[in-house]
Parts: C-alpha cells; structure tokens; sequence
C-alpha cells in the first residue's frame, strides 16, 4: 500500500530542492539579459556568474568587506608602488599591530602597507588596509606622530566611511541597481574614493575621535596628533588626509578638548631622536 503522506512530503522536499534554484538562477539571467552593453554582444555566462556577484553596500557583511578590500588592494597596486623595503614595512606593520589591538573593529584583519611616495600623506579602504607613503614616514618626528596617522586611517575604516562614500557615489552615478553594486563596479569607485577622498566634515572629525581613542589606548601620546597635525598645517603644501574640511585649526581645537577631558600622562612614542635614528637607518 502506497503511503500517500510520506509520498507527498518527499515530493514537496523535492520540489523545493530544485524550485527555489531555478527561480535563482532566472532571476540573475533576466538581470544579465536587461543589462545594457552598448556595441557588444552580450556573453550570457560570464554576465551570469558576474551578476551572482553582487552586494548590498548598506549591508555588508565584514567578510564581504574583506574580499572587497582585498581586490582594491589588487588593483592599488597597479596605481601606486609598495614599498619592496621588507624592515620598513614590518616597521609600520609593529605600529599598526599595536593600535589593532584596541580597534572597535577586531573581526577583521588589518594589513598595513608602505607606499614609495614623497607626498605626505596617509589612506585606507575596505577591510581593514591602510596605507602610508614614505614621506609621512620621514616628516613625523617621532613614532607617536606616525601612530597618530595610522590611528586616523583606521578610524575611517572603523567608521565605515569609505562604504558610505561607495554608496552615495553609486546612486548619484546611477551605477546601483535593486539588487545592488557589481563587485567590479565597487572596486573601480572604492580605489577612486580612497586616492581622491572627497571632502566631508564629519567622517574626519569621528575619524580623529576614534584615532585619538585607540592612540591613548596603545599607550602612545594623545598629544603627538596635536603637534603632527600643527607642524603639518604650517606647511607650503597641505597633506591631502588634512586638505579635507574641517580645516586643520579646527581639528587641532577638536583634539584637544578632547584630550583635556580624557588626559593621559604617557610620553611613550615621543622620543625624537631614537625615532629619526631608526628611520635613517630603515631608509639606506
């Protein structure tokens, strides 16, 4: 005798294994059939796999974050030259590793890279990678300053501002769609994001807070932010991580109220001499 219950929940268990794949699968080839490609013919298994590839930048998960920040790097390294000095990089990394430790963000691995470029300046994208030119590295005057930058940059992507960024670039550009950004399409606009970085006053005042937050929490001295950011704000040519408003007066007034609240009496860091020494020796 047939058991027609058990029949019908096998059927229905069945149905639901290939049904809700199929419907997948229909849903990213209509969006590979409605996608415009002017002058070409449409290659319908590349555009499939690449419409699979999709995410939804107010909701992204950190190990998304990660695979993103890892191609930006990728494509990074085709627009500016890292550092081969091997001490140098490890050097930074010491520092970077130091400030990690006391990052609200801790699910994510933090890579810290060194730029061959004279240009005083600092930036970071997805994921946790920040990156520092070689002129940074010699204009601070001791390792508490470097930290202070490196702590900046890592309050941007604490703060997710870069993420933010991507996704009011992509609407005003009309690149997003329903079901997100192409992952290709991230890229492109976080890479350009994070050498161009636009102007916004509040993504740099939090960034500032949440540098400063993890700066005294390693240990170092909050005051070295202040001092870098002051000799930096007296020079011919504006850093472009400072040429973004608020202006530097402005930030260096932030900081410092900040620091009269919360006061530290750690000079670690702050050591010129052996600093300069050090970086000499690094850059033979």
């Amino acid at each position: 005798m047939i058991n027609w219950n058990g029949f019908l929940a096998n059927y229905r268990i069945g149905r639901r294994r290939w049904f809700y794949p199929l419907i997948s699968l229909s849903v990213a080839l209509s969006l590979c059939l409605s996608t415009p490609l002017p002058g070409k013919a449409i290659d319908l298994l590349p555009l499939l796999f690449q419409g699979v590839q999709v995410f939804q930048m107010s909701n992204l998960s950190a190990r998304q974050e990660v695979e993103l920040g890892k191609q930006m790097n990728d494509e990074l390294r085709q627009e500016v030259r890292i550092s081969r000095n091997q001490q140098l990089n490890s050097y930074v990394e010491q520092i970077g590793r130091r400030l990690a430790a006391n990052s609200d963000r801790s699910n994510i691995p933090y890579t810290f890279q060194v730029v061959e470029d004279d240009a005083v300046n600092a930036f970071a994208t997805l994921g946790g990678f920040v990156y520092v030119n070689t002129g940074l590295v010699k204009a601070a005057e001791n390792e508490a300053e470097l930290a202070s930058v490196i702590g900046h940059e890592m309050g941007h992507i604490e703060g997710q501002h870069l993420i933010k960024q991507m996704r009011q670039r992509a609407i005003a550009s009309g690149v997003a769609s329903a079901t997100g950004l192409n992952r290709n399409q991230a890229v492109a606009i976080g890479v350009d994001l994070a050498l161009n970085r636009p102007k916004s006053r509040q993504d740099e005042y939090d960034a500032d807070r949440r540098g400063l937050r993890a700066l005294t929490q390693a240990g170092y001295a909050p005051s070295a932010m202040v001092s870098f950011m002051k000799k930096l704000q007296g020079r011919s040519s504006v850093p472009t991580f400072l040429s973004t408003h608020p202006g530097a007066s402005d930030r260096v007034k932030s900081l410092q109220s900040q620091i009269q609240r919360q006061p530290s009496n750690s000079n670690y860091g702050l050591d010129n001499t052996a600093y300069q020494a050090n970086i000499r020796a690094l850059l033979r």
